[in-house]
């Protein structure tokens, strides 16, 4: 609907097929019921507001080739928050806050931010990785358990401790 009824009382007519909302004994919108599982939704793209009709030239798959060009784990990264709200679209502004770290910081550096937040978690949110990257903790080395300098790879289990920390 247009911005002109927010908080505008309104009468709604629902029948079988069909919900109606009036201002004014005028119809100012009309949709077709949905029925099937619950919480289905659908949207009409003219009442939608701007800002948020430009994620519509979005989708998934250009996240994930981007995400690509860059590097594995920032294609992990991205999946991770593609796959992590119920409605994918709900998850493109941390894809394209990503993106945009890639142009302040480097697509290097990101790749690095993502590789270091995927050890401690399977599933970082773009606010752990700009917290990396503005810390400058994406450029510090990653250890291991002995204390030895090691390339980190992704942990499935990042809150697994391992053998040594069991011997103490």
């Amino acid at each position: 609907m247009r911005n002109e009824y927010i908080k505008r009382k309104v009468d709604v007519r629902v029948t079988g097929t069909t919900i109606e909302i009036f201002y004014n004994s005028t119809r100012i919108a009309s949709h077709r019921r949905l029925y099937g599982r619950k919480g289905q939704y659908s949207t009409v793209t003219e009442h939608m507001p701007a800002s948020h009709q430009e994620y519509l030239e979005w989708n998934g798959d250009r996240f994930r080739k981007w995400a690509h060009k860059i590097g594995e784990s920032t294609e992990q990264v991205i999946n991770g928050i593609l796959t992590s709200k119920r409605v994918e679209q709900q998850s493109y502004r941390s894809c394209m806050g990503l993106m945009r770290l890639a142009d302040k910081y480097s697509v290097d550096r990101l790749e690095a931010a993502c590789r270091k937040a995927l050890t401690f978690t399977a599933s970082p949110s773009y606010k752990s990785i700009k917290n990396i990257l503005d810390t400058g903790n994406d450029k510090t080395p990653t250890f291991d358990t002995t204390g030895s300098k090691s390339i980190s790879t992704p942990n499935k289990h990042a809150l697994t401790r391992g053998s040594d920390y069991y011997r103490r």
